[in-house]
């Protein structure tokens, strides 16, 4: 049997107070999660909120021609399944786990009445939105205004920053349809980058070997979403 990742390897699930740990712990319940499973789809109810600890999930918005681009990423960083307390239930968005691994979930019911408790469990919650809200805004503008190239880098690295490694279980096919572009496209960044010995790719496996070179590659909207993150997340931030 494989050793399970303890649940505060999802910083969320480390930040909870220990009263309030006290009433999560026995409710998680842990997940696999498989590249391309979709944990909800778009105007469905969610009944269970997901905190990734190895895996990285997208969220996809889907247009009716069945085309695709992803709004965000949550991992290590985050929970999947934010309507389920700020009042909607639902969302027009899609939840497909793009890094397999695993995580822990937790009914819609027990996070609804958590929320509702208007204490440091509510203040996080909505700390960990907004800095959502600022990613999503950010993915906006760099799919207007920047080279693909640099779109790839940043998803590169805001992926990398919700994983424990440095390695993603990735096709070139799902990050063009993360990317919302042509798979070959996708394959000549991804080129260049291997050229640059910036990452290695083989059999749907992508790995980071040179972050700092990333980093230097892509655009500010990667510092963007960090720095928020870095902002209304810091260690400890709901103690």
């Amino acid at each position: 049997m494989p050793v399970r990742i303890e649940p505060k390897a999802n910083q969320l699930l480390a930040a909870l107070p220990a009263a309030d740990w006290a009433r999560w712990e026995p409710q998680l319940e842990w997940v696999k999660m498989p590249l391309g499973q979709v944990l909800y789809e778009s105007g469905a109810t969610l009944t269970h909120a997901y905190f990734p600890t190895t895996s990285i999930v997208s969220l996809l918005y889907v247009l009716e021609d069945g085309a695709s681009a992803e709004i965000a990423v949550a991992g290590n960083d985050g929970l999947v399944g934010i309507s389920l307390f700020m009042g909607g239930g639902s969302t027009p968005s899609r939840g497909v786990v793009q890094s397999a691994g695993e995580g822990y979930r937790i009914r819609s019911s027990f996070i609804r009445t958590e929320f509702d408790r208007a204490g440091a469990v509510m203040h996080l919650l909505l700390r960990y939105t907004q800095a959502l809200i600022t990613q999503m805004s950010q993915t906006a503008v760099c799919n207007r205004h920047h080279s693909l190239d640099q779109q790839l880098c940043r998803w590169l690295l805001l992926s990398m920053d919700r994983l424990p490694g440095r390695e993603l279980v990735m096709t070139q096919e799902l990050i063009a349809n993360m990317l919302g572009v042509r798979r070959e496209g996708v394959t000549a960044a991804a080129l260049k980058l291997q050229t640059a010995g910036l990452i290695r790719y083989a059999r749907g496996h992508i790995t980071v070997l040179d972050r700092s070179g990333l980093e230097e590659r892509t655009c500010e909207c990667y510092a963007v979403v960090r720095n928020e993150y870095t902002r209304l997340l810091p260690p400890g931030t709901a103690r």
